[in-house]
């Protein structure tokens, strides 16, 4: 699904497309219509967890996360934005950020493993790519 990019995960770039990189992040969209789902993962070769990143790349990694929740938020008026580094199928570290609502197929329940991706339309994802990518002007090409 993903361009090809050195150190990816395989099953992140079989999962996702890359939308665009920031200073430390790549930002990806998980190819399922059923949530606005979004992952960052830190550019840095063999990092499993928060803390094994510098102090600086904690508090970029944080800034990063948080300007990416904001322009969720805007865009799609969530009821509430999931954050999380589970990392328990893919180690390389990668942050989720889902958009959730309360008439979402799995609210009010965690989002993982309840139903099979149901992958979005070539127009619907270019339409949610655009939107992300006009809400994020620090966001780079890849």
């Amino acid at each position: 699904m993903s361009q090809s990019i050195q150190g990816l995960h395989p099953q992140l770039a079989k999962d996702c497309i890359v939308l665009g990189r920031f200073e430390l992040c790549l930002l990806l969209l998980l190819n399922d219509s059923q949530y606005p789902w979004f992952i960052l993962v830190p550019e840095r070769e063999n990092i499993r967890e928060i803390h094994h990143l510098s102090t600086s790349e904690q508090q970029l990694l944080m800034h990063e996360s948080s300007t990416l929740a904001q322009a969720i938020e805007d865009i799609f008026q969530a009821d509430k934005i999931n954050v999380a580094a589970l990392g328990n199928m893919v180690p390389q570290l990668h942050i989720h950020h889902i958009a959730r609502f309360k008439d979402d197929i799995a609210w009010p329940k965690p989002v993982w493993g309840l139903f099979p991706a149901k992958p979005y339309a070539a127009e619907e994802m270019h339409a949610v790519s655009q939107r992300i990518k006009a809400q994020l002007p620090t966001l780079n090409e890849v």
